[in-house]
């Protein structure tokens, strides 16, 4: 071996490292790439584990939405020392569901123990002496209160309170005999004769209205206002007697509702007879209509909670909800069926409302008890409660526990219901309802309200669509400006300029959106509201002025544009787009006095263009802002990282610029662009604080540009720290958020699978 030879192998083990040395650098790249390959992996695990967890958690609260509604026979209860074996005219429970109530044709009102069936209490009606009872009617369920009719024309209102008292801190419950009008039988109206064949009592606004019908057809009513003296503590009543049109035949029932608009008179042959007693002392016949088919009676009928539907039960099993609609030409209101439910297999012999909300429970005569929901339109749960026709049903005010009292039978059966979340159907979530009060079928939310029967109204679809409508106008906006934006920057602006460009719109992502919504709310919607012409000569405007600017400085002499580098062209047009806007402003008054009589504003509304000040628009402007920098930034990097050789070889064949950026970078750069589309969509989707302050939250259904709407995102900000934890409300939100949860997951899913294909495709390139 030579001295050259060995010189170089001494030089170079002196740049080896020695083997222990190499040993151990292998253990710390192993090391590194271990905890590369496994941190990274279980860091992706941990967020596919907290997406399912999310996803989990959501469905848990809004699963009980889903649950069928369960109701059985608990047991069976004979009232123990009941020596009243007259017939069962009404039964009542009370709040607690421990204490029920048997009023009966004699006159006795007996109070039991639900649970044994032991006898708590008996009250006695005030019946006159040597006369019957020959008919009973009641209010509606919540104000539990009833009417006894005698056999010498007088009647007697009668009120049940249950009572609280806490001896030693333990709740004792005693129910009580309230009399509103006085312990004396008193008489409706002076001139009809004979026996109540129907009577009815409504505590309305006015004061309390009872009213009497015959077998003849005569009807009669008498409103009674209290007044209590403020010294002395005693109630004085007055009273007028009106005497209604007669129907000329038997009637069967009577309804007043709460309004006291209307009184309802039903014959037997199943005829309604629609009298308006707005002004009692001249009624009118307003319409009759067949509530049944012909050849069919109508058997059983009741007010739902707030008496505005009345729900009707035919001698075949039938059942159906009528509500007043007023008609648009006449501007009178006419009673009209707007749904039914399930045919039952008896002849329908008592209906019993809930007293909190739209569900009632119907008992046929082949023993059979149905339980059903007027809102969502469903028959929720059928049971065979007895072998007997049922004669008398109570539900309890919670909606937990039921009698029901069977023909010639001496015992009760006690019911169990299982139904918290009657009104979540998916008819009622998704599709069109015709609420009480509406004029047709209709898409609404509207959760709350002061009046006592109120029907909430659940639907997804407005707070869906409005989603959809944030989102469209916001990227109708975002999507032309980012993409081109970042095109221009990453492929033809100068490197010194884009080193400016580029990290300024990025930190525009770092604005927070609730100073955006602010600013979009309290100053952009008003201004935009004065001063409308500047958004339609400024979409026109500044683009055609900036296309104009652009062709002029290509006709400029090739030496005097050498004066700007190649890259600063942009620069050039910052005055122009401040000019262009200047003039867009200046101009607005003007055009609005040549073009809209001054008003561009007041103008839409006469021509039938409805406007928001806070609407999609505002939305659009302030939201497309706020996405703007996401898109822009994912699609810059992109456009950037299209590997040079392509762009190169591209302009060394001879193809222009633009002609190398459609052909070559936008087929190449087009996962990434569509990336950058779907997550500013996403974002747009799920934004919260803009739409929440500048979009009115009007929980509509259209694509208006000038009118506002609500999205799924907002309400839920909006309404959860409100609601009950646990009711239909709570639980529709998060309802509403997997829904909000589920959109986002399948459109990321999809954009995910369309970007594998498009970057597959141009892989070649």
């Amino acid at each position: 071996m030579t001295a050259s030879t060995e010189q170089t192998l001494e030089f170079g083990s002196s740049l080896l490292p020695s083997r222990e040395r190499r040993e151990k650098l292998r253990k710390v790249r192993r090391f590194r790439d271990g905890f590369s390959r496994y941190g990274v992996g279980t860091a992706g695990i941990g967020v596919i584990i907290a997406l399912a967890l999310i996803f989990v958690y959501l469905f848990y609260e809004a699963y009980p939405l889903l649950k069928p509604a369960a109701i059985q026979v608990a047991k069976e209860i004979t009232i123990l020392a009941d020596e009243d074996s007259s017939d069962t005219v009404h039964l009542t429970l009370d709040r607690f569901e421990t204490i029920g109530g048997r009023f009966s044709s004699s006159g006795i009102i007996t109070f039991f123990d639900v649970e044994t069936g032991k006898i708590l209490a008996r009250e006695n009606v005030p019946v006159p002496e040597g006369e019957t009872v020959t008919a009973f009617g009641r209010s509606e369920s919540r104000k539990s209160l009833f009417v006894y009719g005698f056999s010498d024309g007088s009647v007697l209102p009668l009120k049940i309170d249950y009572r609280q008292t806490f001896p030693q801190g333990v709740r004792v419950i005693t129910p009580t005999l309230e009399f509103p009008l006085g312990d004396e039988p008193i008489r409706v109206g002076g001139g009809i004769t004979g026996n109540y064949s129907a009577l009815t009592i409504v505590d309305g606004r006015g004061g309390y209205i009872v009213a009497a019908g015959t077998d003849s057809g005569d009807i009669a009513m008498a409103m009674f206002r209290a007044r209590r003296n403020m010294l002395t503590g005693s109630v004085e009543l007055s009273r007028e007697d009106y005497d209604l049109p007669s129907i000329q035949r038997p009637v069967t029932q009577l309804f007043v509702n709460e309004s006291l608009r209307n009184l309802f008179a039903i014959d037997e042959e199943g005829a309604l007879f629609n009298i308006d007693i707005v002004d009692p002392k001249n009624p009118r016949i307003l319409e009759r209509v067949d509530l049944v088919p012909e050849g069919v009676s109508a058997t059983a009928a009741a007010f739902l909670v707030g008496s505005r539907s009345l729900i009707v039960g035919g001698s075949d099993g039938s059942l159906s909800q009528w509500i007043l609609v007023r008609n648009e030409d006449t501007g009178e209101a006419n009673l009209t069926r707007i749904r039914g439910f399930r045919q039952q297999s008896g002849a329908i012999t008592f209906i019993e409302p809930e007293y909190s909300r739209k569900g009632f429970l119907a008992g046929d005569d082949t023993g059979r008890v149905s339980l059903h929901y007027a809102t969502s339109s469903v028959t929720l749960k059928q049971l065979e409660a007895t072998a007997e026709p049922v004669v008398r049903i109570a539900i309890s005010p919670i909606n937990r526990l039921a009698l029901v009292k069977a023909e010639n039978a001496d015992h009760l059966q006690v019911l169990t219901i299982d139904n918290p979340h009657p009104q979540t159907s998916l008819s009622a979530l998704w599709g069109k309802v015709w609420y009480e009060g509406r004029g047709q079928p209709e898409f609404i939310w509207q959760s709350s309200s002061a009046d006592d029967a109120f029907e909430s109204k659940f639907s997804l679809t407005p707070l869906t669509i409005g989603t959809l409508k944030a989102a469209l106008f916001a990227m109708l906006l975002a999507t032309p400006l980012a993409i081109m934006g970042a095109i221009y920057t990453a492929y033809f602006m100068a490197k010194p300029m884009r080193r400016i460009v580029k990290p300024s719109i990025e930190l525009m992502e770092a604005l927070p959106t609730v100073i955006l919504g602010f600013l979009a709310g309290i100053w952009l919607a008003p201004y935009i509201e004065n001063h409308l012409p500047i958004i339609f000569v400024g979409a026109l405007l500044i683009p055609f002025g900036m296309l104009v600017a652009g062709f002029s400085w290509s006709r400029l002499p090739s030496g005097f544009r050498g004066i700007i580098p190649p890259g600063w062209e942009a620069a050039l047009l910052v005055p122009v787009v401040i000019v262009l806007g200047w003039i867009t402003v200046e101009s607005s008054p003007w055009i609005e006095l040549a073009f809209f009589d001054g008003s561009m504003r007041q103008w839409f509304t006469n021509v039938g263009i409805p406007y928001d000040q806070r609407n999609a628009l505002i939305v659009g402007l302030a939201m497309g802002f706020a996405v703007i920098p996401t898109i822009f930034s994912i699609a810059e990097d992109a456009v950037f990282n299209v590997p040079r050789h392509l762009t190169q070889g591209s302009l060394a064949l001879g193809a222009t610029s633009w002609q190398t950026v459609v052909g070559v970078v936008l087929p190449t750069a087009s996962p990434g662009i569509f990336s950058a589309v779907m997550i500013g969509f996403g974002r747009a989707v799920g934004e919260t604080m803009i739409v929440l302050m500048a979009s009115g939250n009007s929980p509509i259904v259209n694509f208006n540009l000038f009118e506002g709407m609500r999205t799924l995102a907002a309400n839920i900000a909006v309404e959860l720290p409100e609601t009950a934890v646990g009711s239909t409300h709570f639980r529709v939100l998060f309802l509403s958020a997997l829904v909000l949860l589920l959109f986002t997951f399948v459109l990321n899913t999809v954009a995910e699978v369309v970007r594998q294909r498009l970057r597959k495709r141009y892989a070649s390139i």
